[in-house]
């Protein structure tokens, strides 16, 4: 679940990661144009990136709270007990649909704790305390056994070997970690808090990237450059409902409140800068 910021006093809004990343979804879909290659193979590569959090399902039905905030765990501060199990099931998920969505999957989720393929800075697992950190171990080397196996399979496929390239293979790794973090940008900060951001190793090609920069433009409206996407001046969505700390408490639980509490959705414009 994401938590996104809000002004001092008011209510949080609670996002599910089917939620966010229905907001990637769209975006994998309109990415690409003459500057920025399509994906490919895309619809498999839509699917990944519209379902490469659905190990979060079942957990953001009944989220544990966070002592600190009274509120659900936010996202990477989810103790290791929690998020280790997500990590590995959405790459389960997208097994099941196609050995390529797993693979994809997989070096999201190993990604996601070593630094992004020494993409980012960020390395999840340091932050863990030391007695958890076996635990993420033991999930990654399994999917790293994962991959292994998954690229065997691919690799007998005529139509697919090709993307096994590393090239080729990175260039779909780094379409999603775009599209993932650019959504994360609009869901994990609220618009009055949304500032220019810079979004480093943006795939043109397999053999060249961009430095993407997103700056507010006026209210609802987001410029780009260079822009990644076909269409100028399209409308994208996301949803949540606001929480406040501790207000699963009458309950017991947060899945009752959860569900009883309205929908509010977000609309925003991406332009050319």
């Amino acid at each position: 679940m994401i938590i996104q910021t809000a002004p001092a006093g008011t209510p949080r809004l609670a996002i599910m990661m089917h939620e966010h990343t229905a907001l990637c979804g769209q975006f994998a879909r309109a990415f690409g144009n003459a500057t920025f290659e399509p994906l490919a193979p895309l619809d498999l590569m839509v699917y990944v990136i519209a379902h490469h959090d659905a190990g979060w399902t079942e957990f953001d039905r009944d989220p544990v709270t966070d002592g600190k905030t009274g509120l659900p765990y936010n996202l990477i501060e989810t103790p290791a007990a929690y998020i280790t199990v997500t990590s590995r099931l959405s790459p389960e998920f997208n097994e099941r649909q196609h050995p390529f969505c797993g693979l994809i999957s997989s070096m999201h989720s190993w990604g996601l704790y070593n630094g992004r393929y020494g993409l980012s800075k960020h390395v999840l697992i340091k932050q863990f305390p030391e007695e958890d950190r076996p635990l993420a171990e033991r999930m990654l080397d399994g999917e790293l056994a994962r991959q292994k196996r998954l690229k065997e399979e691919i690799g007998k496929d005529a139509k697919l070997a090709g993307r096994l390239d590393e090239k080729k293979l990175f260039q779909n790794y780094k379409q999603l970690q775009f599209i993932d973090t650019l959504a994360l940008y609009f869901n994990r900060v609220h618009r009055s808090e949304r500032a220019e951001q810079t979004f480093e190793h943006v795939p043109r090609t397999a053999e060249d990237d961009a430095a993407v920069t997103i700056k507010p433009v006026e209210a609802g409206v987001y410029a780009l450059a260079p822009f990644p996407f076909a269409p100028h001046n399209a409308e994208f969505a996301f949803a949540g409902r606001h929480i406040n700390p501790r207000g699963h408490e009458r309950e017991g639980h947060w899945t009752e409140l959860l569900r009883r509490a309205p929908t509010e959705w977000e609309r925003f414009q991406l332009v050319p800068a």
